[in-house]
């Protein structure tokens, strides 16, 4: 055999070879219960687990004491960190979305708006003291004392994503992987929260009957979402996710008045940190 139909041959072969690859991979595509696109619907339960990060506490009193017609002003004011265990939760969640394939591959894109209502109980920390440091009514320095929470308590109620995502379908399912914002309702509750102070070393009772304080804000974050689906049949399909959100760093402020006669006055306080939220999701998806 010439030289020349060496070539001829082998460049026929080599064509034969990509042709086949093609069709098989045509086939793949058209065979796959993965439609080449959909809008989707799903309902389900996630677990979740939340890590509340960086939390500081500051406490100032704001006192004034009345005394044969007479007010004096002092004020004690101080800061702490509070380390918080874990919070656990089971929780239901929606989601809308809609994926695409590229055309003649099984890659796809896609992007999935979710809501759920993480709740479940808050992360607790007991018994929390702030010192204070400032300065006593008749202008002696304060260098004692402590505002006491019996508690503070954060926990993360509800939650929405918006996440695009890039991925790669098979003959009965498909994984992704996706990256985008959130946005978190957070809630922030002291109790119990009563402000002393050493005077003549003695341990006294500055604002008299404990307080509460609860506050709730929304914050924005970003979450990484690993996902991967099952489907039935071209129209319903499992989704199994895990993601892993943050929320930004946010102030809550709060301020309260007192009345401890002959002292009155005002508490005033804030906290802050960051909420990590880890949940592993199981959907069941209707596609339209």
């Amino acid at each position: 055999m010439s030289t020349k139909t060496k070539r001829i041959s082998l460049l026929f072969t080599c064509i034969g070879a990509i042709f086949y690859s093609v069709q098989s991979n045509a086939q793949d595509v058209s065979t796959s219960l993965v439609p080449e696109s959909g809008l989707y619907v799903g309902l389900g339960i996630g677990a979740n687990s939340t890590q509340f990060n960086g939390q500081t506490i500051t406490g100032t009193g704001l006192t004034t004491d009345t005394i044969d017609g007479r007010s004096a002003n002092g004020y004690g004011t101080g800061e702490t960190g509070v380390t918080m265990p874990p919070a656990r939760s089971i929780s239901p969640s929606v989601q809308l979305g809609y994926f695409q394939k590229f055309k003649d591959s099984n890659y796809l894109w896609g992007t999935k708006f979710s809501y759920s209502y993480i709740g479940g109980a808050p992360a607790t920390a007991y018994n929390v003291q702030i010192p204070q440091f400032g300065t006593f009514p008749n202008g002696k320095p304060l260098t004692g004392g402590n505002a006491i929470a019996s508690s503070y308590q954060k926990s993360v109620t509800n939650q929405f994503s918006l996440i695009p995502y890039f991925g790669k379908s098979f003959e009965k399912s498909m994984v992704y992987f996706g990256v985008g914002p959130t946005y978190t309702q957070v809630r922030t509750t002291t109790n119990g929260l009563v402000g002393y102070a050493q005077i003549d070393g003695h341990t006294i009772d500055v604002s008299g009957a404990p307080q509460s304080f609860i506050s709730s804000q929304w914050v924005y974050g970003g979450a990484a979402m690993l996902g991967g689906s099952y489907f039935f049949d071209k129209s319903w399909f499992l989704d199994f996710t895990y993601t892993y959100a943050m929320t930004q760093n946010k102030t809550t402020n709060r301020i309260s008045p007192f009345s401890n006669p002959p002292t009155t006055g005002f508490l005033v306080g804030s906290g802050t940190g960051t909420a990590v939220i880890q949940t592993l999701g199981l959907t069941l998806n209707k596609l339209f």
